[in-house]
């Protein structure tokens, strides 16, 4: 059986930027018919998310409006990528300001692309380890959160039970849970 293969970007027209991402359009060729065909990309910067850990052991998380779904999510502090930062540099950024913790260390636990289909960018999900409020929560512009601690047994069944239900922070859970798994391996 061959394997796909890749299709040949003939042109790439910018069509709309919306602050936070850009579409475009890419006129395409078919390697197995040459055929031509459109396809539509979001090209945003990259993003991260951050499981916090307190040292008692509890989970770091907000609670947000979010303007797609048009209703409050649970979730894991997260944000963009901002130019000329590091992930971990906005790992720790989105933290402190959507929190007001800081974390005694962060880890870099995985990272995925957010659909590939669509977008181009990468999430990278870190742990954050021994994590102490140390400021107010500052949040900007349009931004509101509300920290929320969880013990981490609950999120199974917070997640089964759709009361956290957006696919990233699910990704960087799993992630975290895989990173405490081989922990336990290692122990």
């Amino acid at each position: 059986m061959s394997r796909p293969r890749r299709w040949n970007a003939l042109e790439t027209e910018a069509l709309q930027d919306c602050a936070v991402f850009r579409v475009s359009r890419t006129l395409t060729e078919s390697p197995n018919t040459g055929e031509r065909h459109s396809f539509f990309r979001i090209d945003s910067a990259d993003w991260v998310n951050v499981v916090p850990v307190t040292p008692a052991g509890e989970i770091v998380m907000v609670r947000q409006y979010r303007h797609g779904l048009r209703d409050v999510t649970l979730e894991i502090p997260g944000g963009m990528v901002d130019p000329g930062e590091t992930p971990q540099g906005a790992a720790a950024r989105e933290l402190l300001e959507e929190t007001g913790y800081r974390a005694a260390r962060l880890e870099a636990i995985g990272s995925v692309n957010p659909n590939p289909a669509l977008f181009g960018n990468r999430l990278f999900a870190f742990a954050a380890h021994g994590c102490e409020r140390v400021a107010e929560i500052a949040n900007e512009g349009t931004e509101e959160t509300l920290v929320e601690l969880v013990e981490p047994q609950a999120l199974r069944r917070l997640l089964r039970e759709g009361r956290i239900d957006h696919g990233l922070v699910m990704a960087a859970l799993f992630y975290f849970d895989l990173a405490r798994e081989r922990e336990g391996d290692e122990a």
